[in-house]
């Protein structure tokens, strides 16, 4: 997680009040197979593994790590768009509207 990702996710959390962190997970979705995933977690699972970084849990299930090892999540501001951004080292390709990849 890049100090930029980190500082949204900071900010999402101070304002949604409550949260332990931010879950990167994935879903079979889109024209190549896999989408990620990210919502706030109040409760971990068994299966999680916790990251810190940037003063901030980054929280991974263990089907979804195999795949996530390496990623690099970013917070990028393009002219009026703004979002995370995705660098995943196992990714083989990406759909063309970019909302899937495949390993």
């Amino acid at each position: 997680m890049t100090p930029a990702a980190a500082d949204r996710v900071r900010t999402f959390l101070q304002n949604r009040g409550k949260g332990i962190g931010l879950r990167l997970g994935l879903k079979t979705s889109g024209c190549s197979g896999m989408a990620y995933v990210l919502e706030f977690v109040d409760e971990l699972n068994e299966d999680d593994e916790v990251f810190e970084i940037e003063g901030v849990n980054l929280i991974v299930d263990a089907k979804s790590l195999i795949y996530l090892q390496g990623i690099e999540l970013d917070f990028v501001k393009e002219g009026l768009n703004e979002g995370f951004k995705f660098n995943n080292p196992n990714a083989k390709g990406e759909c063309g509207c970019g909302e899937s990849f495949t390993v």
